[in-house]
């Protein structure tokens, strides 16, 4: 199987498996998906964590709103009796006030910070140094873990406005977000190997030859972005490993240097007349004016 390295710009995303003879267009599409799943695992991880700690998202209208203002303008939380944690809930305060402050126990609390973590791990970027490649299962994997916290900890579903729902539902609007530039859809990915464009309409092994046991970096980018920066000859790390070996070799001809240093020998200490001189009453004779 052919080991494609992901990366966005620079930064590593995940390792993924396929084979020379897969199409492009195929190809593309597989690690969009698995990309862009990645990203939705993140964002419902970093919703359900704000979930833990405050409860469930107050309706758009009261979003932002002081107490004071929700009391003026006669706004009330229909949610709020209907999706309560099992177990019941804790008052804390969205200080932001964007959820409803009514979160869940302690024993609840851990039960999504666990599975927030388990989800994670699964897709997470340090995969790459375990040398594991990431699928489309296991981001399916991973929203089902998530999906299966939250169902534990509120069984009568979450509100039709919360982020996680609609996150679950794939009916999010991301637009106007950071998250929506990090997106990329299936029509405007493309994929580069060794600064050329992988096109849609061919085969892998029309760039990377017949040997299933090719590991290659690609990145992927949205369309008309341009070839992607060259990955360098060698990488960070063996760069820190070269100037730290050539700091130590400086620091070594540095000391080289100081031992073979003979000013020592004008040092009075050094001079092995200094005992006859002394016995001729010669010692502390100076040459010149006093």
């Amino acid at each position: 199987m052919v080991q494609l390295h992901v990366k966005r710009g620079d930064e590593s995303q995940f390792l993924f498996t396929t084979t020379v003879d897969v199409p492009v267009e195929e190809l593309t599409k597989q690690v969009t998906a698995v990309y862009n799943g990645r990203l939705k695992v993140d964002r419902i991880c970093s919703e359900m964590e704000e979930l833990a700690e405050h409860g469930v998202t107050l309706p758009p209208n009261m979003q932002g709103l002081t107490d004071e203002q929700i009391t003026e303008l006669k706004l009330r939380d229909e949610w709020a009796l209907k999706c309560v944690p099992s177990g019941g809930a804790e008052f804390k305060k969205d200080e932001i006030g964007r959820r409803n402050g009514h979160a869940p126990n302690e024993k609840m609390k851990q039960v999504l910070q666990k599975t927030i973590e388990e989800a994670k791990s699964l897709i997470s970027k340090k995969q790459v140094q375990a040398n594991v490649c990431v699928t489309l299962e296991m981001v399916k994997e991973a929203l089902d873990q998530l999906r299966g916290a939250v169902m534990i900890v509120y069984p009568m579903g979450l509100p039709p406005h919360d982020p996680i729902r609609l996150e679950f539902e794939d009916r999010e609007d991301l637009s106007g977000t950071q998250a929506a530039l990090q997106l990329i859809a299936d029509s405007e990915a493309q994929l580069w190997w060794a600064a050329k464009e992988l096109h849609r309409g061919k085969k892998l092994t029309e760039y990377v030859g017949k040997n299933e046991k090719t590991k290659i970096i690609v990145k992927i980018q949205k369309r008309g972005q341009g070839a992607p920066a060259r990955e360098p000859v060698i990488s960070p790390e063996d760069q820190k490993q070269m100037m730290m070996y050539y700091s130590r070799r400086e620091e070594e001809l540095k000391k080289l240097q100081k031992a073979d240093d003979d000013s020592y020998l004008d040092s009075e200490w050094a001079d092995r007349h200094s005992l006859k001189k002394q016995f001729q009453g010669l010692g502390d004779i100076k040459w010149g004016p006093r």
